[in-house]
């Protein structure tokens, strides 16, 4: 499905969505952020430009990309944004808290390198991710599991 035909998809899940972001091009932080972000009203391009710099663990192997979309998500729908609301700041804390631990007991780790079992900041690493083609087989999966996690908080009336 191309990115035009997905601009109009509806039925779709958010974890589909999500997917289908990342197969066309986009990496695990721009899949997982655009597919809830437009639907909050955000402007399409807009949500992948600012995803764009935290796939691949911000290009260092570090925080997996997917995790740091959806840490974007929970920002834009529990974030804080008055100066003097230390609850609400509070609150957002826990919420991207309550997010971590539940991607990292799914997952093993919140960390790309980790997950993938390879640093894809290392040449020798790099071959090895795409010999086992681990950016087609494993990194859809922490999408969806992000993307998954992110709707079950959600209907939870967590954020």
């Amino acid at each position: 499905m191309r990115l035009k035909e997905l601009r109009g998809v509806i039925a779709m899940s958010h974890k589909e969505k999500a997917v289908e972001y990342y197969n066309n091009n986009f990496n695990c932080s721009q899949g997982v952020f655009t597919a809830f972000a437009t639907e909050m009203g955000m402007d399409e391009k807009l949500a992948l430009r600012i995803a764009t710099n935290f796939g691949g663990g911000e290009r260092k192997g570090e925080l997996c990309g997917a995790v740091a979309g959806a840490l974007m998500v929970l920002g834009l729908r529990c974030g804080h944004c008055e100066s003097e609301d230390v609850e609400g700041k509070s609150k957002a804390y826990a919420v991207s808290s309550e997010f971590m631990n539940r991607f990292m007991e799914k997952n093993g780790s919140v960390v790309c390198r980790e997950l993938l079992g390879y640093d894809l900041t290392k040449k020798e690493d790099m071959a090895i991710i795409q010999e086992q083609n681990l950016f087609r087989t494993l990194c859809p999966k922490m999408v969806e599991s992000a993307a998954q996690i992110l709707d079950e908080m959600i209907a939870e009336g967590i954020c």
